[in-house]
């Protein structure tokens, strides 16, 4: 009991499809910033213990929040997937990339100051100190060609490697 077959009754909506979340660039950022000024206003807290003269207290201690994007995602109430689409999209790519750099740059100097774990931004900004040491000899093996190894010294009569 579907639309009869060849039916058209498409062409009389209004519309097709949703609305866009964002009908330009400058709505976007301000909702940007919206998220930027709630990652401010809304620190994360640590309980400390005080003592003062011998009292001891719990007071909480407000320490930076880290900006990403993920966040921004559950705060503009859409997937990253559609993040990475805008990034692409020649209307939003200014505003994205600036968003991605604001995001990147704060929590690269909230680490830098120690006001967020160091080792847990590097790692979520690619950043790594690393060096890698090949030990194989040249002709790949792990395993030294006979005519590296020479011993070096003066012979004497009950040398063990001499040849016989």
């Amino acid at each position: 009991m579907g639309a009869p077959k060849g039916n058209q009754f498409w062409k009389a909506r209004t519309k097709h499809g949703r609305n866009k979340l964002f009908e330009s660039a400058d709505l976007l950022w301000e909702a940007c910033s919206e998220y930027f000024q709630w990652v401010e206003d809304n620190p994360l807290y640590e309980d400390k213990l005080v003592t003062f003269q011998g009292t001891a207290t719990h007071e909480p201690v407000a320490k930076m929040r880290a900006m990403t994007v993920e966040g921004l995602c559950l705060f503009l109430g859409i997937h990253f997937s559609t993040w990475a689409d805008w990034r692409t999209q020649k209307d939003f790519t200014e505003v994205t990339a600036r968003v991605d750099a604001i995001i990147r740059t704060q929590k690269f100097t909230g680490a830098a100051a120690d006001l967020l774990n160091p080792n847990i931004i590097a790692r979520d900004l690619g950043l790594s100190d690393s060096s890698n040491i090949d030990h194989r000899s040249s002709d790949g093996s792990m395993t030294p060609s006979p005519t590296t190894i020479r011993i070096v010294g003066k012979k004497s009569e009950s040398d063990p490697f001499e040849e016989q």
